[in-house]
């Protein structure tokens, strides 16, 4: 049966998976869209976090995916990683924006508990790039990408115009989704999320577990996933009584301009996105 060509496909990839062969067979499996976890086109940072490529193999990756037909590349980065400088990351960025790849996530570096680089910074082998420094790459990210024509649509992610990470966006308006496979993820026509465990024998055993949320567990959720994008939270959609104390919750934000409140949509200005885990924490029901 013939794919439709409008559905979007991707595959995520890094770019030492990426070659002549490898991506004429992606495309001839239907793929019409690469996600390539680049993180940084400065050498000496990637060795820092264990990636295997190097900013040169990076670059000739765009290239052997666009030779074999690819038009659709979403590329990733990282800041705040270790010995990184506003210097090195405006250069990575621009570097890779002269690239036009369609899409772009940023992600700030998270040193989570058990990881090689957490251990790492707890011996004192690295350091932390302090958060004023973390808070000016943000700005440079937003203001670079907006000079290349990029649209702003979520905290992390980026789009040239009709661009848009249509997966990505399935999570924050709710559009329900199927996910397969151990530790995968779904949500149905009723809002019921499901989840599977990451092990495989209880995953072939017990299949998918329904995860009871209360009616503050949901409403938390479209907060969280409302406020993190350009199109906002439309508190029209929730119950009156809901959305009354969201706004309740959120006079102070709104009185500082930190919130915007445009109809009954409530959104986070770009500006203040990058503390928008403090504004979201505040407006969260009990």
């Amino acid at each position: 049966m013939p794919m439709n060509s409008a559905m979007e496909r991707t595959i995520e990839v890094n770019p030492e998976d990426v070659s002549r062969e490898s991506a004429a067979f992606w495309l001839s499996l239907g793929f019409n869209r690469v996600s390539m976890g680049i993180q940084s086109l400065d050498d000496s940072e990637l060795s820092a976090v264990g990636r295997r490529h190097t900013a040169r193999q990076a670059l000739d990756a765009i290239s052997t995916l666009r030779a074999a037909g690819f038009g659709n590349i979403s590329c990733d980065l990282i800041y705040g990683l270790p010995g990184q400088t506003l210097a090195s990351w405006r250069r990575s960025l621009g570097i890779l924006l002269e690239q036009r790849p369609e899409h772009l996530s940023a992600y700030s570096l998270g040193y989570e508990p058990g990881t090689r680089l957490t251990a790492m910074l707890q011996a004192g082998k690295i350091t932390a790039v302090d958060d004023d420094t973390c808070a000016e790459m943000y700005s440079e990210l937003c203001a670079a990408a907006a000079c290349a024509g990029f649209e702003h649509y979520e905290i992390s992610n980026f789009a040239v115009p009709g661009m848009r990470s249509r997966h990505n966006a399935s999570y924050w308006d709710f559009t329900p989704y199927l996910g397969l496979g151990p530790g995968a993820h779904s949500l149905d026509c009723n809002n019921v999320r499901r989840s599977s465990p990451s092990d495989i024998g209880k995953w072939l055993s017990d299949g998918a577990a329904i995860e009871e949320e209360t009616a503050s567990e949901r409403l938390n959720d479209r907060i969280i996933t409302g406020l993190r994008t350009a199109s906002g939270l439309d508190t029209g959609v929730l119950d009156p009584a809901e959305a009354e104390g969201v706004l309740i919750r959120a006079g102070q934000y709104l009185q500082s301009g930190r919130l915007l409140l445009e109809g009954s949509v409530l959104r986070i200005p770009e500006q203040y996105w990058i503390v928008s885990d403090a504004i979201m924490c505040d407006l969260l029901a009990d």
